[in-house]
C-alpha cells in the first residue's frame, strides 16, 4: 500500500508487476469460490477474480480508501460484475465477513506497509477466522533486494521472514512461487 493517497484510477496497485494469468493459474480459482481480497487498493485483481468465481461466485473487495472502494464499485458495475462485494473497512481492525465464508483470501503487497508487530495479531486471526475449514490464503509481498521502486530494504520481507509471522497463526506454509519482482507463498490453516 505504497502511496495510499494516490488518485485511485493510478494508485496502490502492483498488478503491472507480475503476469497476472500466472498469479490466478497458482490461485486456482473455480466457479462458485468465494475470494477475499484483503487490502484491493485499485480492485485490479478484485475485477479479475470475479470472471474466475463467476456470477455463482462472490468477491469480497475489502479497502480502508473509500475513493478507491467507491472508483472499484463502479467499474463492477459497468462490467456487470454483480459477485463483486466492495467493503471500505481497515484491515488492521475487524473484517466485517462472516466466519468461515471464504475458500481464499488474498494480500498482495499490503503487508511491507503495516508496522506487523502490532497488527498481525488482528490480521491474521481475522484472516483466519473468514476461512473455511480447507481455505487458503495467499500472500504476495516484494522480494527482499534493492530496486528502484517500490518499499524500502527496510520494509521488506523475505519468505521466510514471513512464514515465521503467519505460521505462528495456526497457518502452514503449502508453497512459494516466484513472480519476478515479487513472491508469493500459500498457506492452508492447520
Amino acid at each position: 500500500m505504497q502511496n495510499r493517497q494516490h488518485n485511485c484510477n493510478h494508485g496502490p496497485d502492483s498488478f503491472w508487476m507480475h503476469d497476472p494469468k500466472i498469479l490466478f493459474e497458482k490461485l486456482n480459482l473455480k466457479e462458485g469460490d468465494v475470494f477475499a481480497d484483503i487490502g484491493c487498493g485499485v480492485g485490479r485483481y478484485s475485477l479479475a477474480a470475479a470472471n474466475y468465481v463467476g456470477k455463482s461466485g462472490r468477491v469480497y473487495a475489502i479497502d480502508q480508501l473509500e475513493d478507491c472502494i467507491n472508483t472499484l464499485s463502479l467499474e463492477a458495475k459497468a462490467c456487470g460484475l454483480v459477485q463483486i462485494e466492495p467493503i471500505v473497512s481497515d484491515i488492521t481492525a475487524s473484517i466485517p465477513i462472516e466466519s468461515e465464508s471464504c475458500d481464499l483470501c488474498f494480500i498482495c503487497t499490503v503487508l511491507h506497509s503495516l508496522n506487523l508487530k502490532q497488527f498481525a495479531d488482528t490480521i491474521f486471526c481475522e484472516t483466519r477466522r473468514i476461512l473455511k475449514p480447507q481455505g487458503r490464503l495467499f500472500i504476495v509481498e516484494c522480494k527482499k533486494k534493492e530496486v528502484p521502486f517500490g518499499p524500502s530494504m527496510a520494509a521488506r520481507m523475505s519468505p521466510d521472514e514471513l512464514s515465521e509471522i503467519v505460521c505462528a497463526f495456526n497457518f502452514s506454509n503449502l508453497g512459494l512461487s516466484d513472480l519476478g519482482h515479487n513472491y508469493m507463498v500459500e498457506y492452508g490453516k492447520i
